[in-house]
């Protein structure tokens, strides 16, 4: 049996892993010169491999798609996930915020460690090979500097990743290749990103790269469904990105599709109750300024007064109850998300209506998915890569039940 993985990302590294410890020959291929360029910058400042939450709560960060997830993690989820760096000899902990690191916290050691065990295990790799889709008799074309070069295998699994951070590989440049063989694809949308906000020049100028902390971050969408979220944000030249503003940014990106903005509300005092700011905005200011007094009673200063003088008209703050409501509550506009190439992930992509219970393509008989290919999102925590790793290895652990039955039936003679 020969199984052909296309991608070296975390999804296409598993698949390969799933298809040769069940005895197939695997060759992987890359585009750039080297495999887990993505996962290497992922894991620059931490690798966040999963999360140490409850299974309940963990499968609820996949949202509409949990059903589709479910099955997946089921087969290879949070505990697998840390067993299988445990037997690359990388032992993980679990942090503060429960997300779950490397003890090194580094990524570059695993993914050293796993590449050695899948050469070692007969994984042949290929970089600098480019997917061109199929030629006329069926074989897998690929760009490489030597030319043209046409691949025969008798599976296929597709981990090319979604449309983020094409420099690294995951450029999006699949899509036509499979619609125009009919698999359904969701187009694809920046996730984990940040919003543009119609800053003044002095916000744009003075407080780009501040971070505002602590902040709770509150969104309505049209359904009247609303989200809360405490955390960081950091303002940028443009607006907002961040973690909080990741974990909200599927809600607000879709927000934005449908009317064209999205409200925000944001908590400048998340520890202090209205009825008590109001008290101690109403406290004497003599001859203070009001930037003074703001920081003085309520610890409102740098970025967040800045934020204030953004969007509070001048006069409400001489009035304590109105100056209290906007700073528990102040509405920010996002007129956008940044571009896809911008954002951490990937949402969209082949529908998973389109795939078999094994990720297999409906009409690619042969062909498996994983990875960002496929159309889910998660927020940050760990959630993306463990999701990735659980499709990687169904979708390469599928490939091996399918070539088994083909066998049997005598379609597959290799």
């Amino acid at each position: 049996m020969t199984i052909a993985v296309i991608g070296g990302g975390p999804a296409g590294l598993m698949a390969a892993e799933a298809a040769f410890s069940e005895g197939a020959r695997v060759d992987l291929y890359d585009a750039m010169a080297s495999v887990g360029r993505k996962f290497l910058l992922a894991g620059k400042g931490g690798l966040n491999l999963t999360h140490s939450e409850p299974a309940e709560k963990f499968l609820s960060r996949y949202g509409k798609r949990r059903g589709q997830i479910q099955p997946l993690l089921f087969g290879f989820g949070p505990e697998a996930l840390r067993e299988w760096a445990r037997g690359l000899g990388v032992e993980t902990f679990v942090g503060t915020s429960g997300r779950v690191f490397p003890s090194d916290l580094k990524a570059a050691p695993l993914l050293r460690a796993w590449l050695r065990r899948l050469r070692q295990g007969g994984v042949n790799f290929h970089v600098r090979h480019r997917w061109c889709g199929w030629d006329e008799n069926g074989f897998l074309r690929f760009a490489t500097p030597q030319g043209i070069r046409l691949v025969s295998a008798d599976a296929v699994v597709l981990a090319l990743g979604g449309g983020s951070w094409p420099r690294l590989g995951s450029d999006g440049n699949w899509v036509p290749l499979l619609a125009g063989r009919g698999v359904p694809i969701e187009p694809l949308k920046p996730a984990n990103c940040g919003f543009d906000v119609s800053w003044s020049q002095h916000m744009r100028t003075r407080f780009a790269g501040h971070p505002v902390k602590p902040v709770i971050v509150a969104v309505t969408t049209a359904e009247g469904v609303e989200f809360c979220q405490q955390g960081e944000f950091v303002v940028t030249e443009t607006g907002l990105e961040g973690g909080v503003i990741y974990a909200l940014s599927a809600s607000l990106r879709d927000e934005i599709l449908a009317k064209g903005v999205a409200l925000i509300r944001l908590d400048l005092a998340p520890n202090r109750e209205l009825p008590r700011l109001i008290k101690d905005l109403s406290q004497p200011r003599g001859s203070r300024s009001m930037a003074s007094h703001l920081k003085r009673r309520v610890g409102i200063e740098g970025v967040k007064a800045a934020l204030l003088r953004e969007f509070v008209p001048k006069q409400d703050f001489a009035d304590p109850e109105l100056l209290g409501a906007a700073i528990k509550a102040l509405p920010v506009r996002l007129v956008a998300s940044r571009p896809l190439e911008e954002a951490i992930s990937t949402a969209g992509g082949i529908a998973f209506e389109a795939l078999d219970a094994r990720l297999m393509i409906r009409v690619l008989p042969g062909v498996f998915c994983a990875g960002e290919m496929l159309d889910w999102e998660a927020p940050t925590g760990g959630y993306l890569l463990t999701a990735c790793f659980a499709s990687g290895h169904a979708a390469g652990a599928g490939a091996i039940v399918w070539l088994k039955a083909m066998r049997i039936s005598g379609r597959v003679l290799s």
